[in-house]
């Protein structure tokens, strides 16, 4: 269904760190710049990209907005969120845990980014 998830950032070069972090702790390669100057990360099929906002206002968060990743298990899921908060990302919401939702247990890590944006770790319990 998606092609691609791209978000606005102040500070490309600490959110390289935050999100190289991330990628890694999934088993992800760190992000690279294209030559627009957007960071790009490409991870199971997926593209995720990280850039200044071209309008040249201030990149912000979505409000309401929740960008998903899914994982292979919880443990991943809580290495991710990890390296997020040892990255210069704030956990958020409840403790990383499994959640009863409407399409069952789902294990779940919030996490926002340094520039305010916030990521949910998704691993599908059934």
């Amino acid at each position: 269904m998606f092609t691609h998830v791209m978000i606005g950032s102040n500070d490309l070069a600490r959110s390289k760190t935050f999100y190289d972090a991330l990628f890694a702790a999934i088993g992800g390669e760190p992000g690279n710049m294209d030559p627009r100057g957007r960071l790009v990360y490409v991870h199971k099929g997926g593209r995720f990209l990280v850039t200044k906002p071209i309008d040249n206002q201030p990149a912000c968060h979505a409000n309401g907005g929740t960008i998903g990743f899914a994982m292979a298990n919880p443990a991943e899921a809580d290495a991710w969120h990890k390296a997020g908060v040892a990255s210069g990302g704030t956990a958020i919401e409840d403790p990383p845990g499994v959640r009863q939702g409407a399409a069952g247990p789902l294990y779940l890590a919030y996490l926002r980014d340094p520039d305010g944006n916030k990521l949910c770790a998704l691993h599908r319990m059934s």
